[in-house]
């Protein structure tokens, strides 16, 4: 059975930043996978999306189709994960519940101001702009939590609650509510 830490937050609540915190100071070794690995290095074919020569709309459900069998196949080879998403959909939820059944989930949510969420993405300049606004408003309605974390708070008062979380805290999460 694999741990993994799945962190659910809205774009700019530091969920990047948590991740690589967290995979430095956690023990044993945990891989950081999320869909901006695939966007970012080369795996998804973006200037083909941003140019519109590709259709993001046509092929957005088989990218996140695939993104979530990845997490799923590398957790079932027995690989300790932390996956961040930003959850926008239910389906994804019952996907995830579904395919990381047999693991050892710690299902976390990422908090942060929305006055901070917005400054940050400006800062970024790398995302639409209202796109933390948007899912500031949406993402964490209806999700239940094993830990909730403040993006705004010191990346190690975050990372310490994630492991404490994970090496002895009782899983309450909807991840959970199915076994």
């Amino acid at each position: 059975m694999a741990q993994v830490i799945l962190l659910n937050g809205p774009s700019s609540s530091g969920k990047s930043t948590l991740a690589r915190a967290v995979q430095a100071k956690a023990d044993p070794p945990f891989w950081h996978i999320s869909l901006d690995h695939l966007r970012d290095g080369g795996i998804l074919p973006m200037d083909r999306f941003r140019s519109g020569d590709l259709d993001w709309k046509a092929h957005r459900a088989r990218v996140f189709d695939g993104l979530h069998a990845m997490a799923s196949a590398a957790a079932d080879a027995d690989n300790n994960l932390i996956f961040y998403h930003i959850l926008e959909e239910q389906v994804w939820i019952d996907t995830l519940k579904t395919s990381l059944a047999g693991h050892d989930v710690l299902f976390v949510g990422v908090y942060c101001d929305l006055d901070v969420l917005n400054t940050r993405e400006r800062e970024r300049g790398d995302r639409p702009i209202g796109s933390a606004a948007l899912d500031h408003a949406l993402i964490h309605v209806g999700r239940t939590y094993d830990i909730k974390v403040d993006g705004t708070a010191p990346v190690q008062t975050n990372v310490d609650a994630i492991l404490k979380g994970l090496n002895g805290g009782r899983r309450v999460s909807e991840l959970h509510t199915a076994r």
